[in-house]
């Protein structure tokens, strides 16, 4: 089970200012209320608005995603870079412990380890390598989520194509671009995101 930190944060003014730029740069008041906090820490990330219309998300799946991060779903991540841009919440990483071996990069082998650590239900945060992305449609691990935004000329754009024709719930995006700082961003957005407690049952009328 992934450490859950408190749900208070305390947002910076800069960060605050930050968001009311782009806000004026951007209408992002089209989209639905998940979607719109992914897309828009994303964009804060890398200062692109062109993320605005490059990534691809469902806001059910963003839904579900939701709820079991909050409920303490692991988090996998490809690589340290990844783990270092989410602060509230501990991540899972076998970079280290993994080796490459014909036709295998330790990036995969690093997903197949971790597969074996978490098995399935966690979510995915893959932001550097294309193997790592493709080894994971090869596992059987029912995802509550794929973020995948890895980057790089060859096979990032072709790994997330993959992943939206896989079927699984998922964020990608639709160019090359990507990295550990928007994969890491679409994950907090989920974080950052309040949770929403159920109403309370309405008393019967006698």
């Amino acid at each position: 089970m992934s450490q859950v930190f408190p749900e208070t944060r305390v947002v910076h003014p800069i960060e605050q200012e930050s968001f009311r730029r782009l806000r004026a740069r951007l209408d992002t008041s089209h989209f639905a209320p998940l979607t719109r906090a992914v897309v828009e820490r994303v964009i804060h990330s890398a200062a692109d608005l062109e993320y605005a219309t490059d990534l691809v998300t469902d806001e059910v799946a963003l839904e579900k995603a939701h709820t079991a991060l909050h409920a303490g779903a692991p988090v996998v991540v490809d690589v340290e870079m990844v783990a270092a841009g989410i602060t509230r919440r501990a991540t899972v990483c076998r970079l280290k412990d993994a080796k490459s071996g014909p036709g295998l990069t330790r990036s995969a082998h690093a997903i197949r380890l971790a597969y074996e650590d978490v098995g399935p239900g966690a979510l995915w945060v893959i932001g550097c390598a294309p193997t790592a992305l493709e080894q994971l449609l090869t596992l059987d691990a029912d995802p509550a989520l794929v973020i995948g935004l890895p980057v790089g000329f060859v096979g990032a754009a072709e790994s997330k194509a993959a992943l939206r024709e896989s079927g699984l719930p998922a964020v990608s995006n639709v160019s090359e671009k990507g990295g550990s700082a928007v994969a890491a961003a679409a994950l907090n957005a989920l974080l950052y995101h309040p949770v929403t407690k159920a109403s309370e049952p309405a008393e019967e009328k006698s």
